[in-house]
């Protein structure tokens, strides 16, 4: 049975860093972006993709966008040479990159869509520009209407909006702004994602220090059924816990990583997944540049996990949970051959008389309750 495969690209290089962000970037080690970026070329083009059938290509940060766009001509241009013995035409690749307003021109844009980029991600996060500012973002909410307004002159058709709810000083009032205005502009896809505080953020040092307070649990509970209410009566089919899209214009990349489908990541900190083996690079730049330059590509990977059988089919549980229809059983029978309601028979039963998932004739998947308490179920198969 042939599979899709997914390539990951990561360009940690940022302006500044966001208040809540705990991703690997960086934002005062410009004078590295050439090494970096010839040192990432250097890892693709050791890679052989012979028997792959690369589906999707996903840029991510970082800010993608923040850095000159040659350096990303000159990835996909490689990338277009080494896949292209490949069964899926370039331009019928999903290829997206990240892009943040302030980083990004006509001139930029217009490259990127030339060299064959067709989605763009474009990190909004709320219209208020008091909470972008006091979150650390670099731009305006006007900035951003005019990025989006620009990709799509320039002719961009597929494009994500990015939202994250339950930050600091937030209301519901606030979302419900932010979704009014971003509707208006039709994106085929938004994100929402609810705020995690993560150690050696800004936000967590201010969280420490009693400096910002966090909507409550139910807060956040009200602000998330919110926009799934909205969205939803708007034209969006809620397909994934964070992700809504239009018709068609589901995230292949996401997807096929929901559906345990492998994938190569390129640069520091990005992961793979490839012969039931799950590996990461270094987080270190100026080791990860110095490995490459001496040719010890090995030394940047670190082994994370070599599934065993039963590992491989809870994480395909746990990964079709994410996906609001939820674990497909006829798709696990024919990859595993085995009957997942007998395999996790104890756990299932235990989920369903809790009201956290529900099963029919063809899927398992959580109930309302279930999104809300879902890494209760997620547990069940760690």
């Amino acid at each position: 049975m042939e599979n899709n495969f997914g390539i990951y690209i990561h360009i940690p290089f940022c302006v500044k860093k966001c208040n809540y962000c705990d991703f690997i970037s960086f934002c005062n080690k410009d004078s590295f972006i050439e090494e970096y970026i010839n040192s990432l070329k250097k890892e693709i083009d050791n890679f052989d993709f012979s028997n792959k059938i690369v589906t999707t290509i996903y840029i991510g940060g970082g800010t993608p966008s923040y850095i000159n766009e040659k350096h990303i001509v000159e990835i996909l241009k490689l990338l277009k040479e080494k896949i292209k013995i490949n069964k899926i035409k370039w331009e019928d690749i999903e290829i997206t990159i990240e892009v943040n307003p302030g980083t990004v021109n006509k001139e930029k844009l217009g490259t990127y869509k030339k060299i064959g980029i067709n989605r763009l991600s474009i990190g909004l996060q709320t219209t208020s520009n008091k909470l972008l500012k006091e979150i650390g973002r670099i731009h305006t909410y006007e900035e951003f209407l005019e990025t989006y307004n620009e990709a799509r002159n320039i002719g961009f058709e597929n494009i994500n909006v990015d939202l994250i709810i339950a930050l600091p000083n937030q209301k519901i009032e606030d979302i419900k702004e932010s979704l009014e205005q971003i509707i208006k502009l039709n994106p085929e896809h938004i994100s929402v994602y609810s705020l995690i505080i993560e150690e050696g953020t800004v936000f967590y040092k201010l969280l420490e220090e009693n400096k910002i307070k966090l909507p409550s649990d139910e807060d956040e509970r009200n602000m998330y059924w919110y926009v799934k209410d909205f969205l939803e009566l708007n034209g969006y089919n809620h397909y994934e816990i964070s992700n809504f899209s239009k018709e068609n214009r589901k995230s292949k990349h996401n997807l096929n990583c929901w559906n345990q489908e492998e994938y190569v990541g390129f640069g520091i900190n990005a992961h793979s997944y490839i012969d039931k083996i799950r590996f990461c690079n270094i987080d270190n730049l100026e080791e990860y540049i110095k490995n490459i330059k001496e040719g010890n590509l090995e030394k940047n990977r670190i082994i994370e996990e070599k599934q065993s059988k039963e590992n491989e089919e809870k994480e395909f549980m746990m990964l079709g949970f994410r996906k609001i229809e939820g674990v497909d059983i006829f798709k696990f029978k024919e990859k595993f051959c085995e009957n997942p309601l007998f395999l996790f028979r104890k756990e299932l039963n235990k989920l369903v008389e809790e009201g956290l998932i529900e099963v029919d004739l063809n899927n398992i998947k959580l109930t309302n309750k279930g999104l809300d308490l879902a890494n209760i179920v997620f547990e069940e198969f760690v």
